[in-house]
């Protein structure tokens, strides 16, 4: 059934029929213009894309592995270098105290009964157990009662 006879059978405005079926040829004249032009391919149109999609992910990836590498190689010159100058330092101080028992020996000996007599001292001083938990530690430190063979 053709849509005159469509139109036909549901209108009789001549007028209506009219400009519908003149809209129905511009939609097809539209319509076979449209498929015969060339179309362009989607794959083609992907390939630019994607070919700047992989180089820049490469590119990242290589910037990202150069970044990391650098880290390390900083990490382990700075770890050198902080070993040199401990090495230094400590060959320092160790002339020094040989400077310093050259001059005064006995400036050193002094030195060092010092220091034994100010851990003698701490330790006199200082509580094994603090004050609030002396009657626990003393509890814990006496003897128990000797039992008289029973137990």
């Amino acid at each position: 059934m053709s849509l005159k006879e469509k139109l036909g059978e549901e209108t009789r405005d001549p007028l209506l029929a009219e400009a519908l079926g003149h809209f129905k040829a511009s939609v097809d004249a539209w319509s076979a213009g449209a498929m015969s032009r060339p179309r362009k391919s989607v794959a083609a149109a992907r390939r630019g894309a994607t070919a700047w999609r992989t180089a820049g992910g490469w590119a990242l990836g290589l910037v990202l592995a150069a970044g990391s590498v650098a880290g390390v190689l900083y990490e382990r010159h700075h770890r050198q270098e902080s070993a040199r100058m401990a090495a230094i330092k400590g060959v320092a101080e160790k002339a020094a105290q040989e400077r310093a028992m050259a001059k005064e020996p006995a400036a050193l000996g002094a030195a060092i009964k010092d220091e034994d007599l100010l851990a003698t001292v701490d330790n006199d001083i200082s509580r094994a157990v603090p004050a609030a938990m002396e009657p626990l530690a003393q509890m814990m430190y006496e003897k128990p009662a000797e039992n008289n063979g029973t137990e």
